[in-house]
């Protein structure tokens, strides 16, 4: 495998007879990586096997993705990559808006306070609900479950890696 590869999702089964493939997502942008055109890669469990891919159609069904890839229109053609990742080379990553960051350009960076005090190190991203919650692993202590809200992520440098953020009361407890 050439270049940075980053997970997209995994396939867990089949579905129907024409090809398509039932995906647990591993990725907040699955429009735009399941979108007809899209290129990935299917990586075998034991990361030996790579084949590349092209989207032919995805749809989002209850808590999975339903995908079909160009020129792999049967089930027989399929059943062999249930169990098999999904991945995107960084090439094929796309710009994302301001203030919007991807989850490997977040953890591993250094959380500070606004008052210049440094709290630990993103080691995990939450998805909840109604926002992220950054998981911070501190130096001594229990991580602390940082909100991903204005109010308290003041400022992001991805390529400083640091993260500045106001403290709301009851978060440190």
């Amino acid at each position: 495998m050439s270049g940075k590869l980053y997970n997209v999702g995994k396939i867990v089964n089949t579905h129907g007879t024409r090809g398509e493939l039932k995906i647990v997502l591993q990725t907040d942008f699955p429009e735009e990586r399941f979108e007809p055109g899209s290129r990935l890669l299917l990586i075998d469990p034991a990361q030996s096997t790579e084949l590349p891919v092209v989207v032919e159609a995805g749809r989002p069904q209850k808590n999975v993705y339903l995908v079909r890839f160009s020129g792999l229109n049967d089930i027989n053609l399929v059943e062999k990559y249930k169990g098999w990742s999904i991945k995107i080379r960084e090439e094929d990553m796309g710009e994302l808006e301001e203030g919007e960051y991807y989850h490997h350009q977040i953890v591993g960076c250094t959380v500070r306070t606004e008052e210049g005090e440094e709290l630990g190190t993103v080691s995990e991203i939450l998805t909840p609900g109604a926002n992220d919650v950054w998981v911070v692993a501190r130096p001594a202590g229990k991580p602390l479950l940082l909100p991903v809200i204005d109010d308290v992520v003041l400022s992001v440098d991805v390529q400083e890696k640091l993260i500045t953020v106001r403290l709301m009361e009851g978060l440190l407890d």
